[in-house]
């Protein structure tokens, strides 16, 4: 309920932004860094650097001081990478984030939030954000936002950089790809939808899961949970236990919990590389897949399993990878 609650007050923010007109202070003195989520949809399609090129004029003029440009399915790959990145972001001292959302009917959600200074990357608070129909409409809201703006940020960068994926990189040196040993001995533990509290926030704002309602999330957590009881029955002969709520390392371990399943979802050729899977050509493997991975929070070893096993349905990826914890 944490992320739901967290969820619901960015859409707050967001619907009163417009009205109140000026941007937030904290993105007025400092640098920011601008996150990209566009659907493959949308028309005209457009390439998440295209759409950098279009919104740095205008987000200068609203008085940014944007840096880095990523795409946010890169970032908010998986908890690994996220702190990858929140260490970098710390590191060039970055005050602001801005997620700019290109949904597949061609409308923009542009949001500024505090950098979090942690993994979560965002806040679940003091977010501010407005819409447009379209990119075009987007700009020049913000250009007429930019007339009253008076900005502390100077000598700002007149064309978008995209740095290196730090975040990737560190993050797919934590990956095994082989099968935990003792499933058999200690429980699995299973977060649902929900339970891992402000870590899924960054995600919320991918062009295919903003704007949610609350009904809808909790109807695919229930939906989400049954599917996962049916799955498990069939293709796991050991211990697990649901996780509904966030809990820490040592009241897991206490519990007899030393494994915990960890879902991903994000572009296929991106998993592949962060998680250390051989893969030609990860730029043209687009499509959105889940992949789950298992950690031994003991050691916190991530073990991915032997083989790639990932699908759009998570359903499937489920099957296949508890499947593949057979292998030897």
């Amino acid at each position: 309920m944490k992320y739901l609650a967290a969820l619901l007050s960015i859409l707050i923010v967001f619907n009163k932004a417009w009205g109140q007109g000026a941007v937030p202070d904290y993105f007025l003195d400092g640098k920011t860094v601008v996150l990209i989520s566009s659907s493959p949809l949308a028309f005209p399609n457009m390439e998440w650097h295209q759409i950098a090129e279009i919104i740095h004029p205008a987000i200068v003029s609203v008085g940014g001081d944007p840096v880095a440009y990523y795409e946010l399915e890169d970032v908010a790959l998986s908890e690994e990478v996220q702190t990858g990145y929140a260490n970098a972001f710390n590191k060039r001292l970055i005050q602001s984030i801005v997620i700019v959302t290109r949904k597949s009917n061609g409308q923009v959600a542009f949001h500024i939030s505090p950098f979090s200074k942690n993994k979560n990357i965002v806040a679940s608070s003091g977010v501010w954000g407005i819409t447009a129909a379209s990119l075009d409409e987007m700009v020049g809201n913000l250009q007429t936002i930019g007339q009253n703006v008076k900005t502390r940020n100077f000598l700002v960068l007149e064309v978008p950089e995209f740095p290196n994926s730090e975040g990737a990189i560190q993050g797919s040196r934590r990956f095994i790809n082989r099968n935990p040993l003792n499933l058999d001995v200690f429980k699995l533990g299973i977060p649902l939808s929900g339970a891992s509290g402000d870590i899924g926030l960054l995600a919320s704002y991918r062009y295919d899961l903003l704007g949610k309602s609350e009904q809808v999330i909790l109807a695919e957590q229930q939906a989400e949970r049954s599917g996962i009881e049916q799955i498990f029955e069939s293709h796991y002969p050991y211990q697990f236990e649901f996780l509904t709520n966030p809990r820490g390392d040592a009241e897991l371990i206490r519990d007899r919990i030393q494994f915990i399943l960890v879902k991903l979802e994000g572009k296929e050729g991106d998993l592949m590389t962060s998680l250390g899977f051989p893969v030609e050509k990860p730029e043209e493997k687009t499509r959105i897949v889940v992949k789950y991975y298992i950690r031994l929070i003991i050691r916190d070893e991530l073990y991915t399993g032997p083989v790639w096993d990932a699908d759009p349905d998570w359903r499937k990826a489920l099957a296949a990878f508890l499947e593949n914890l057979k292998i030897k």
